[in-house]
């Protein structure tokens, strides 16, 4: 087998990205095909329902639930107000007279006549989606979103937390080995994506996010800073949506890993460029990778350059160890046994030779590698 579909961790100067922006609920679409869209622009909007409130207004006016009917105020499907009365008996002489006020802002939904009990609404919340990438609209989903696109520099991160943001690269390293330290991050950051080399100590993110700074990119990190940071361990779940302050993709894994020498060299060439990124991560049950995206001039696929393909281990291609013992290093596949073997697991598996960036050639099985599609 001279070469087989792998998963690939991609970073490249060049390719098409495409961007599904879709609400969660059925809505009002803002956008046209075709359109030429900024990544702050909101491209479909529509309202989250608001909490149910149950309210028992049989129990509160003490009668019986097919006699609430008679002393209501209101009527299913009116907006309410905090404090506005719902329902009064008549009481006697017209005195003693027994009123349910709301407790809360929104709609009345449902009065029942069988258990005396009202179910409020609360307000909905608006919800807009953004187009998260500088791009053109190439498709529109009637009532759902739209697919923004444009050909950009393309980086995905083995790891990250976060949100999705938009920034300006700041990459004032020297170096993919260089540690960025808290007394070089300062408030001329504010509001910018920084670099790091093969770590980002705690403190540094801790300055990072006093500053104002969006995002960091970093080589690697340590697992016990990020527990810090967050206040628990990371589990399996999708991550992404953390409230730190701060979004954070790690190109290369956990510890001290010097970050991949093409990845920081694209970020030098595009300091100071415009950038989105996030940190949705997710290893089981459909992967989901972090992503940098640095938009060149505003084309789609139209524009005549060949789009990026699936990527395919081979003799000659660059690949991530994602499993210890080796978990991290860079290599080139120098060879592909066709013979499965037998793996320190006592499984037989098919096996790649690599010759790692430090020289050694080691034994690997496929599925522990991930490639880096340059």
């Amino acid at each position: 087998m001279g070469k087989s579909y792998s998963q690939g961790l991609a970073v490249t100067d060049s390719m098409i990205v495409r961007q599904q922006r879709i609400l969660p609920l059925k809505g009002e679409v803002k956008a046209s095909e075709g359109d030429t869209v900024k990544a702050e622009d909101v491209v479909a909007v529509t309202m989250l329902p608001g909490k149910v409130v149950p309210l028992n207004l049989a129990n509160k006016l003490g009668v019986t639930p097919d006699m609430v009917g008679n002393f209501l105020m209101v009527k299913e499907g009116d907006m309410i107000t905090k404090g506005q009365v719902l329902a009064q008996t008549k009481g006697f002489m017209g005195m003693f007279k027994t009123a349910v006020k709301s407790p809360t802002d929104g709609e009345i939904e449902s009065v029942s006549r069988h258990t005396g009990q009202a179910l409020l609404r609360e307000p909905r919340n608006p919800i807009e989606v953004r187009a998260f990438i500088d791009g053109i609209v190439v498709e529109v989903i009637p009532e759902e979103g739209v697919v923004v696109e444009n050909r950009s520099a393309y980086i995905q991160g083995i790891f990250g937390i976060g949100n999705e943001i938009t920034g300006e690269i700041a990459c004032f390293i020297s170096s993919p080995e260089e540690i960025l330290t808290p007394d070089r991050i300062d408030e001329s950051h504010k509001d910018k994506i920084i670099v790091s080399g093969e770590l980002i100590p705690y403190e540094s993110v801790k300055k990072a996010i006093e500053v104002g700074v969006k995002g960091i990119i970093t080589g690697g990190i340590n697992d016990q800073d990020l527990k810090k940071l967050l206040g628990y361990d990371i589990g399996v779940a999708i991550t992404g949506h953390e409230n730190v302050g701060i979004t954070l993709v790690v190109t290369e894994g956990f510890g001290n890993i010097r970050m991949a020498q093409h990845t920081f060299d694209l970020l030098n060439k595009y300091n100071g460029h415009r950038t989105s990124m996030h940190g949705k991560t997710q290893i089981r049950a459909g992967v989901i990778r972090p992503e940098i995206i640095i938009p060149k001039a505003v084309t789609t696929a139209s524009d005549g350059h060949d789009e990026a393909e699936l990527p395919f281990l081979e003799v000659g291609k660059t690949i991530r160890v994602i499993r210890q013992p080796n978990f991290g290093k860079i290599g080139k596949v120098v060879a592909m046994p066709e013979e499965p073997k037998v793996v320190e697991s006592e499984t037989k598996v098919r096996i790649l030779e690599a010759e790692l960036e430090d020289g050694n050639c080691v034994l690997i099985p496929r599925a522990n590698v991930e490639i880096i599609a340059e």
